[in-house]
């Protein structure tokens, strides 16, 4: 099913869609009509993952001159565990430098040590901790 999957950037009439996943992945989501705004934001890109006519991931992440600075990267619970999230933040990583970004930001919880390891695989290194 991995090869199934296709990229294009968000639209608005996917925020509901979106928001859903967001749901289902955390515990302060977003709502769609926070995705609803991002997808005309000019200093956004998000990115969204279709199988079979149906998203099942997206990924976004706010643009401040050279400096991208991610948002959010989630996958249905459905899909997960297929290379999804790889693929998945390897064309946000190329939407973004299409906008002349040379520096991405984020931030992770110490305990989701899936995304960290997804993004030790790009590169990205931790530079500081916030408490709590």
């Amino acid at each position: 099913m991995l090869n199934n999957i296709e990229f294009r950037l968000m639209r608005q009439t996917d925020a509901e869609e979106i928001a859903a996943i967001e749901e289902m992945t955390f515990a302060m989501a977003w709502s769609r009509k926070d995705f609803w705004a991002e997808a005309i934001n000019t200093n956004a890109v998000y990115v969204v993952g279709i199988v079979e006519n149906k998203i099942v991931a997206y990924a976004g992440a706010w643009i401040s001159f050279e400096e991208a600075q991610v948002t959010n990267v989630a996958v249905h619970p459905d899909y997960r565990g297929q290379g999804f999230g790889m693929k998945l933040f390897a064309r946000l990583i190329a939407e973004v430098k299409k906008r002349g970004v040379t520096a991405i930001t984020l931030e992770v919880r110490p305990s989701n040590e899936a995304a960290i390891r997804l993004y030790e695989k790009f590169g990205l290194k931790s530079v500081g901790r916030r408490t709590r």
